[in-house]
């Protein structure tokens, strides 16, 4: 029987029936995965969120959707949220390698179907998710239907920067210093080191407030910077995504006009060779469209409606 696992209804605006349960990945990681909306009539949206982010995070979202019809399923990958910390240091961001995500994946989805939760599913996913979302489909994820925000197919950084950050990330493993934070990253999430005024998140003040008000209320929660290991696996896997065809299947990808994490000029290649695919921008939004103003979240979550309906009825959004 699947173990219910702590979930902190007070901490997000999400459906009544929220939880969240253990599940533990093939090579013995255990993970958190937080649901609600069981008797949801359309189907159920698969939220694969981004580096150092959490279930609860996404409870707003969850109501968003339950309002429109789906059930939603969102998940603390290995070393975030509540889910197993994979090194010493638990504020170090790391992963072993980036197809340990796939194991996490993996785990979600045979729970998803011996939990009953209704189908068909649908992928939404977020930065880091948008890396892990994209290589499960090419792995066979059986979804009917994909969206991205600020998908992570690649890492934003400066030319200069690049040669750099790839020699000194391939070089920390075999000099065995891999397992430290990557130059410039700290143990404090970024949340609470960053003031709201130059935050590269959102637009939105509540939105960040309510994010500094979670990991406040539930240290537990917080994740600092990523470590070399994990930047040089991240490296590697979005250069591979990068060179594979786009999947057969109706995509929206959300944008916000002043990114600043991931690789825009990777985002709009992609789109540009994606059939059956759009990039949506928000002129003014950042990183995380789906915790910015209002008025995106509500065009955000209106247009994964009405693109998340079964084939063959299926129709994108404009």
């Amino acid at each position: 029987m699947t173990e219910s696992a702590p979930y902190f209804a007070d901490l997000t605006d999400a459906p009544q029936d929220g939880r969240a349960v253990w599940l533990t990945a093939d090579d013995g990681v255990r993970i958190r995965v937080g649901q609600w909306g069981a008797d949801a009539p359309n189907g159920t949206v698969l939220m694969f969120p981004g580096r150092s982010e959490y279930v609860e995070k996404y409870g707003h979202l969850a109501k968003a959707m339950r309002e429109r019809g789906y059930a939603t399923v969102s998940i603390d990958w290995r070393g975030q949220g509540l889910a197993d910390r994979l090194q010493p240091n638990p504020l170090l961001g790391h992963v072993d390698h980036f197809s340990d995500y796939q194991r996490d994946v993996a785990a979600v989805m045979a729970h998803v179907r011996a939990a009953g939760l209704p189908e068909p599913y649908y992928l939404l996913a977020h930065s880091m998710g948008g890396a892990i979302g994209l290589r499960a489909i090419y792995n066979g994820l059986p979804v009917e239907a994909c969206a991205f925000t600020a998908p992570m197919w690649g890492i934003q950084m400066s030319p200069a920067l690049r040669p750099v950050a790839w020699t000194l990330s391939s070089v920390s493993k075999p000099l065995r210093f891999s397992h430290v934070f990557a130059p410039g990253r700290v143990p404090e999430p970024y949340v609470l080191q960053s003031g709201f005024e130059n935050n590269t998140l959102t637009s939105d003040p509540e939105m960040f407030r309510q994010m500094q008000d979670h990991l406040h209320a539930q240290p537990a929660l917080g994740l600092g910077g990523p470590s070399l290991n994990w930047l040089n696996e991240a490296l590697i896997e979005t250069r591979a995504l990068a060179a594979r065809p786009s999947p057969d299947l109706a995509c929206l990808t959300f944008l916000g006009s002043k990114e600043a994490i991931v690789d825009v000029a990777r985002i709009r290649d992609r789109m540009t060779r994606w059939p059956g695919g759009e990039l949506i921008m928000f002129e003014g939004a950042q990183h995380e469209v789906l915790i910015e103003t209002p008025e995106v979240r509500t065009a955000i979550f209106d247009a994964l409606a009405k693109l998340f309906v079964p084939a063959p009825c299926q129709s994108m959004a404009g």
